[in-house]
């Protein structure tokens, strides 16, 4: 029974919450620890799974996996340096359902040895890639559970832009049949059960978050955010909270930073000709955001986190959209005609499939009616939040996002 890969199997983002005292790479991070009572406040928060650091150098021992294993029925992964089956022995009778094995600290040798052991006991193994050359280890020696660090662990650096990379490889070979790259993949994630992409370290927001899903993780595993938080739980909510939120039609920085100070996720710069909120170019934004470029027509190259690309019909932008990762469609935008009604628009939404980002209409006062009744991944406004054309009314921009969330 695989219980910590099932729930990272369920649908949407998972996230596996880490119970760590401290960090080689930023020392002490929450001393006092109670990994007992931390582990069931992270499983009611919503975590698929929870981490359990077992290794003295991170403040942790096994006895803290015993803890959590006492307060919570939630899976647990046991994290540490293990390279001998007898270490998995005392894991599986200390409670793990799963352990974490290091491709960076095993040959390919004592990692299939692991592996088997690991299957010996019932547990299941979230083995650790830190390139593409372990990545290919990972899928040859048939991981299920791969993780990709953005951390490296020699020099500390966390790089996310190479890590999505990797877990964009990943996951187009955890679709692809027998680990052949490069097959389609739907919009919704988990086409394919054979493997399972988690994307570790550097995730402190929820934009963090949304980049790796796009990118193919079927999981996000956390510790030092959630370790350094005064309510680890709660924070834990907002790195998993949904739908995010996109503030469109930017021209201005002072407009992308009330934006990032309200809360949102996505910034859009809409660079299409047919409109007074043509943005000059994709204007920097916070770490904590990502920036989305809009098109009509034909998509350009500006250089944006995301693409939202429209059909031009009649001269102007057509109804609805896609948001682009690269040439990879990652969600479907449910929009309406330019400036024409759409009385079916919440309706045609609600039936559609997959990772949804509604837009059209959506004000500070609707936007809490059309989640209810829609549940998208993000919500996109632009006009409602105007003073006059790409001119943000910041107090609107506010309550938007409160609204939204």
């Amino acid at each position: 029974m695989s219980r910590f890969r099932d729930a990272l199997a369920a649908p949407g983002l998972a996230a596996i919450a880490e119970v760590k005292r401290r960090s080689p790479s930023a020392g002490e991070l929450r001393p006092d620890a109670d990994p007992a009572v931390l582990a069931a406040q992270f499983a009611r928060a919503g975590a698929a799974a929870v981490s359990i650091l077992v290794d003295e150098r991170f403040g942790g021992s096994v006895e803290d996996l015993r803890a959590a294993r006492s307060a919570t029925s939630a899976p647990l992964l046991a994290k540490g340096f293990f390279h001998e089956e007898a270490q998995l022995n005392g894991l599986s009778r200390a409670g793990a359902d799963a352990v974490l094995l290091l491709l960076r600290d095993l040959d390919d040798r004592r990692a299939a040895a692991m592996l088997a052991r690991a299957e010996e006991l019932g547990l299941d193994a979230l083995v650790e890639a830190h390139d593409a050359d372990e990545l290919a280890r990972a899928v040859e020696l048939g991981a299920e559970v791969i993780g990709i660090n953005a951390r490296d662990l020699d020099t500390f650096a966390v790089d996310r832009g190479a890590a999505l990379e990797l877990v964009a490889q990943a996951a187009d070979l955890a679709a692809a049949p027998e680990g052949r790259a490069g097959s389609a993949r739907a919009t919704a994630s988990h086409l394919s059960r054979d493997r399972l992409i988690v994307a570790e370290s550097g995730v402190a927001a929820r934009a963090h978050g949304a980049a790796a899903e796009l990118a193919g993780a079927d999981a996000i595993l956390v510790g030092s955010a959630l370790m350094r938080a005064p309510d680890p739980a709660a924070k834990l909510r907002e790195l998993l909270g949904r739908p995010l939120v996109k503030i469109c039609g930017l021209t201005r920085e002072e407009d992308v930073a009330v934006a990032a100070a309200a809360g949102a996720d996505l910034a859009g710069f809409i660079l299409a000709r047919e409109t007074p909120r043509r943005a000059p170019s994709v204007l920097p934004v916070p770490d904590a955001m990502l920036s989305v470029a809009v098109y009509v027509g034909e998509r350009g190259d500006a250089d944006s986190d995301l693409a939202q690309l429209y059909p031009r019909e009649n001269g102007h932008r057509g109804r609805d959209g896609v948001l682009l990762r690269g040439d990879r469609q990652v969600a479907r935008v449910v929009d309406r005609a330019w400036h024409q009604e759409d009385p079916e628009h919440i309706e045609r939404a609600r039936a559609a499939e997959g990772r949804i980002v509604l837009a059209g209409g959506l004000t500070p006062e609707n936007v809490g009616e059309a989640v209810a009744a829609v549940r998208p991944w993000a919500v996109d406004a632009s006009s409602s939040l105007e003073t006059e054309p790409g001119i943000k009314d910041h107090e609107r921009v506010h309550a938007f996002v409160e609204a939204a969330r």
